[in-house]
């Protein structure tokens, strides 16, 4: 297997390991509020969430910032929990009528702390890769960014199908879905190590 293989795989598999459903959720938060139209807007939230935790990771593998795995494995849940209620709020409005700034800066804030996550077992992946570290970190982002247009591309395909075909509209469908997964990661609050 080739290095750009074992760092791609790694990525990709860090997003959609059904262990590690956490960053799944919180593409499918992010996502949801949206439709086909609306890809450009959900690329470069996904982007830049991608940015964020691969900035954390820099950060991370250099030795330049060091969090208490404690806090970040509380702080994960709760952006997604934000993610959803924020959705479940602003559910009457389109998404695209959002303030792109506003969540440029949240879901990159948020990938960072995501990629706070990852840092410990990333440092582990690249410690016997004597060479730059950069290229590796490269080749795990762009995993990570294949597996969340594929999240991506399910829940638009399943947010037109629940509108299609039983009629839901997208603000029935998003209330649904952000209060499945706001219910889903509650427990994972309430029942961090942090309490």
């Amino acid at each position: 297997m080739s290095e750009f293989q074992l760092y791609f795989q790694q990525g990709l598999y860090h997003v959609l390991d059904i262990n590690a459903y956490d960053h799944v959720l919180f593409i499918v938060a992010l996502t949801v509020p949206y439709v086909f139209k609306d890809w450009k807007n959900v690329l470069l939230l996904v982007t830049l969430f991608t940015i964020g935790h691969s900035m954390s990771l820099i950060l991370a593998v250099y030795d330049i910032i060091s969090v208490k795995s404690s806090l970040v494995e509380f702080l994960i849940p709760v952006t997604i929990f934000i993610t959803a209620v924020y959705n479940i709020f602003r559910a009457n409005k389109s998404g695209k009528k959002d303030s792109v700034n506003f969540l440029a800066f949240t879901t990159l804030f948020f990938g960072i702390i995501h990629g706070l996550g990852f840092s410990s077992y990333f440092k582990m992946l690249v410690a016997n890769n004597s060479g730059d570290k950069l290229v590796p970190l490269m080749e795990f982002a762009l995993g990570i960014e294949v597996a969340q247009v594929i999240i991506v591309l399910v829940v638009l395909v399943l947010s037109w199908a629940v509108q299609t075909f039983l009629r839901f509209t997208l603000r029935d469908w998003i209330l649904v879905t952000c209060s499945f997964v706001a219910g889903v990661v509650v427990p994972m609050i309430i029942h961090n190590r942090i309490w």
